[in-house]
């Protein structure tokens, strides 16, 4: 199964971990081509280079190329800023872009208690894994 690999950029480091794993259990993982400069990185210099890709390198339209022909995206629904599974706007604009596009929505964690996200999220039917990478197919 082809799947893209979304959520928060400061979690670039265990995205690519997982792209591993995936990749690992036979699927062709991949996360976007815009990643490499926040490998390293403190969490607000990572901040910087989320804004600076996303006004001038067109982030959101790359993504959404690279989407194109999956089967899947799994949400890296990690805790941030002190909010327990974290879903932020760019990350909930590429669900949707996957529910277009007919593609399964696998969420790493439970749908977080975000207000007005949640029924937006639970609305595209994701598969909860629990952090169980087996269950993705």
């Amino acid at each position: 199964m082809k799947i893209g690999i979304i959520g928060s950029m400061q979690h670039t480091e265990k995205m690519i971990e997982i792209k591993d794993a995936l990749n690992e259990l036979g699927h062709k993982a991949y996360v976007t081509d815009l990643h490499k400069p926040f490998i390293g990185k403190t969490d607000e210099e990572k901040e910087i280079i989320k804004l600076h890709q996303k006004n001038n390198m067109d982030a959101i339209r790359e993504f959404w190329r690279a989407m194109q022909g999956s089967d899947a995206v799994l949400v890296l629904n990690l805790d941030k800023n002190g909010i327990k599974n974290y879903i932020g706007g760019n990350t909930l604009m590429e669900i949707g872009f996957a529910h277009v596009l007919n593609q399964k929505i696998f969420l790493l964690n439970p749908i977080p208690e975000i207000p007005y996200y949640k029924t937006e999220i639970e609305a595209v039917k994701p598969i909860i894994i629990n952090g169980d990478l087996s269950l993705i197919n």
